[in-house]
């Protein structure tokens, strides 16, 4: 653990060898330490499962990607980050995602929201992520990014409507009506 100085105040910076020594639930973005916690909500796991079975049973044919939940992706020593969904292809690497994700979902919660609109939505822009979907569970409504030169450009909000991941390794179409129909009155 080497100290980040910030004004006059010194702060931990925290690295995958630390990480790797907690328990819990954990990101570190360019070095600093946070807690996933605590538990996500009810709601929010269920859209992740949701999510993940809308996806296989679009995409289980393909042999080169791997959809995941919650699963480690190391960027760099200083940068481990965890998707709430990713699709990530090629990648050889059994211990954590190695390889930018084609594909990331986030389901925001209180808690997450900043880091997820702000911080990680910066680095998967700057890191090539092809689409980034934020998942809002109390409107339940996505905002689908897609992007463009390293800059994410918003596709639009979708609830209903299907989408086609057409320049992915592996194209899918996404039913957003089928995550989200559980929850309507």
């Amino acid at each position: 653990m080497a100290l980040l100085k910030e004004d006059t105040h010194y702060l931990p910076s925290y690295t995958y060898e630390d990480y790797k020594h907690w328990d819990g639930d954990w990101e570190i973005i360019r070095g600093v330490a946070y807690a996933m916690s605590p538990a996500p909500v009810k709601r929010h796991q269920m859209l992740v499962g949701l999510i993940f079975s809308e996806i296989i049973s679009k995409n289980y044919h393909c042999r080169e990607c791997e959809v995941l939940i919650d699963s480690d992706w190391k960027l760099n020593s200083s940068n481990i980050l965890k998707p709430d969904v990713s699709i990530v292809c090629n990648d050889k690497n059994i211990k954590y995602i190695s390889k930018t994700p084609e594909v990331i979902f986030e389901v925001i919660s209180p808690s997450t929201a900043r880091r997820d609109e702000e911080l990680k939505y910066s680095i998967y822009a700057s890191e090539g992520v092809k689409y980034y979907i934020l998942i809002y569970p109390n409107e339940l409504v996505a905002k689908v990014y897609k992007n463009n030169d390293f800059t994410f450009k918003k596709l639009g909000e979708f609830d209903s409507e299907t989408l086609d991941f057409i320049d992915t390794k592996c194209d899918f179409s996404f039913d957003f009506d089928a995550i989200f129909k559980r929850f309507r009155d």
